[in-house]
């Protein structure tokens, strides 16, 4: 079992820093920090370079800590929030990746999660520290707390497409 987490939490921690890595440098492919605030932009978030910036770190961050196992709860944390939010841009093209769509940022929340609730297993850095094991329920709190701060951000950073309809105020009891 120690194994099989390990080779988890690795690939899938290195995959999210890497693709934060993306965000905010020409390296393993990437655009650069301009690219990635472009990337921001064509998905209609605010926030410019500071919302790539904070994305990509939050990404390398995140996907560091998996995969040392350290800090795990707080690590899959922050991989489920910056995912939640992959995952709502990729939602309306429906789930398979090849239309562009969820697939791959829901296994990766779903991947997190379950670390969470497994632990880091015995290879790895919060067991050489003694942090391990932590209590079931912090897989919960890593759950909501990634998926809340995901879509929280989504709500605040996140415009309205000019092709959407305007949303009409409800009207107050009472009035006509």
């Amino acid at each position: 079992m120690n194994l099989g987490l390990f080779v988890l939490r690795v690939v899938v921690g290195l995959l999210i820093a890497g693709h934060g890595v993306q965000k905010v440098s020409f390296h393993l492919g990437g655009q650069g920090l301009e690219g990635g605030t472009r990337e921001f932009r064509g998905d209609g978030f605010r926030g410019g370079w500071i919302t790539a910036l904070a994305a990509g770190a939050g990404q390398i961050g995140s996907g560091l800590l998996l995969a040392a196992g350290l800090l795990t709860p707080l690590a899959a944390t922050g991989a489920i929030g910056v995912m939640t939010v992959a995952l709502t841009v990729k939602r309306p093209h429906g789930l398979w990746v090849q239309n562009d769509g969820y697939e791959y940022p829901l296994v990766l929340v779903v991947t997190a999660a379950a670390l969470a609730a497994t632990g880091p297993g015995a290879w790895s850095a919060d067991h050489a520290i003694g942090l391990t094991p932590y209590p079931l329920w912090w897989s919960g709190v890593a759950l909501a707390a990634g998926v809340g701060s995901g879509l929280l951000t989504r709500l605040v950073l996140h415009r309205r497409s000019p092709a959407d309809p305007p949303v009409e105020p409800a009207a107050r009891p009472g009035t006509v």
